[in-house]
């Protein structure tokens, strides 16, 4: 009896790889194996990025709110605290816009907790 192997499967695991690949340079958007180990690696950085994105963002609405409250005399780790003592929820992300767009707005948040 003949061996079977299911080539449709076969070519749409293989097509499913080069399609994801395209735009790659040389061997990796050509050939199967060099593309499928390329594909892979990208998806390995595309899954760990996703990540260090949050992180990255974090850490510029810090940089932002620490830049604008000390204009108006106060440390970004003073603010933070003063913020959580009076119930003031206001996230990072938005703290940060404030103190870039719409300073006036950021200042009146910080006289409230001074």
């Amino acid at each position: 009896m003949p061996r079977s192997v299911n080539a449709v499967a076969s070519r749409k695991r293989r097509k499913k790889i080069m399609k994801m690949a395209r735009g790659y340079f040389g061997a990796r958007s050509k050939v199967y194996t060099v593309a499928k180990n390329a594909v892979e690696k990208g998806l390995q950085y595309a899954y760990r990025d996703r990540r260090a994105k949050k992180r990255a963002f974090r850490r510029l609405w810090i940089a932002r709110i620490n830049a604008a409250a000390r204009q108006h005399g106060i440390s970004y780790s003073r603010l933070i605290h003063k913020l959580s003592e009076s119930e003031v929820d206001l996230n990072r992300k938005v703290l940060a816009d404030l103190a870039m767009n719409h300073p006036e707005t950021f200042k009146a948040v910080v006289d409230k907790v001074k």
